[in-house]
């Protein structure tokens, strides 16, 4: 499922930024990467409850990773807002669609298969969420599977899971050893769907990796219009990864788990990435 694990040399841990919901910005390995881009007052009919990132936040790109076509990870506006010719990585099957709207550095992947970006190792794995561009329910647009990433380089791993829920994967790639989980705890909704972890089930994917952080992500960010001002939304604006860092702690688990809020730099320990 994973490659063999790729020694690019000690140059310290990553330096992490949470621009909001899946979006993390990472620079490791003399790389700067983004992940699942949405950097614009909307995403369709969601709204951004939260201030937009500075063009700083996304300045300087040169990796893009897409774990999914949804309109909230493959956001095609907030693609166009990065430098032009930046290479982004898709789940196989979706590359046509994307050249076809403009982008021409395109790499497509599977589970399993891995690319090469420079000093880094990026290897697609696999994720349990819907990969069709519009949801389940509709059979039109391209449909390609959903698919996590396991970024190596610098002598740290970055794990960033994209919508999933639980899969036997997290379990293999804790055999192996990963420095930074990036995990969703939340949505943009009152309710989750299939294919989604709340708190508790991040938790289980925290035990199951047993990475050596945890970063909450896929909160705080987005909600239709009207509904962010409800008192049950409100909260789960708010809460989700503050209980999740209380179940990891409940279940007495060696993760680090730093909450960051939308815009703000990830806080790690400072032994991240120093050791194997």
């Amino acid at each position: 499922m994973v490659g063999p694990s790729v020694d690019t040399g000690r140059v310290g841990g990553p330096h992490l930024e949470f621009l909001g919901h899946s979006t993390v910005r990472v620079e490791l390995a003399g790389h700067t990467v983004l992940t699942d881009p949405v950097l614009t007052p909307r995403v369709g009919p969601l709204q951004r409850v939260v201030p937009v990132p500075a063009s700083e936040a996304y300045a300087g790109v040169d990796l893009v990773l897409i774990s999914h076509l949804h309109g909230d990870h493959l956001h095609l506006p907030s693609l166009r807002l990065l430098r032009p010719g930046t290479r982004v990585v898709v789940p196989r099957g979706a590359g046509a669609w994307l050249r076809s709207r403009g982008f021409g550095n395109v790499t497509e992947v599977l589970p399993g298969e891995a690319v090469t970006h420079g000093a880094l190792r990026v290897t697609a794995v696999p994720a349990a969420h819907s990969g069709h561009r519009w949801g389940p329910r509709l059979t039109h647009g391209p449909d390609t599977p959903a698919v996590g990433h396991l970024v190596q380089g610098g002598g740290c791993t970055v794990y960033a899971a994209g919508d999933t829920g639980l899969t036997d994967a997290m379990s293999l790639l804790g055999g192996r050893g990963v420095d930074v989980a990036l995990l969703p705890v939340w949505g943009w909704g009152l309710t989750l769907g299939p294919g989604h972890l709340d708190p508790a089930g991040a938790a289980e994917a925290a035990a199951r990796l047993r990475a050596r952080v945890a970063v909450p992500v896929h909160w705080g960010t987005l909600a239709l219009p009207g509904v962010a001002r409800r008192p049950l939304m409100r909260r789960l604006l708010t809460e989700p990864p503050h209980e999740f860092a209380a179940a990891v702690a409940g279940r007495g688990l060696p993760t680090a788990v730093p909450v960051a809020e939308p815009g703000q730099p990830v806080m790690l320990p400072a032994d991240v990435g120093t050791t194997s």
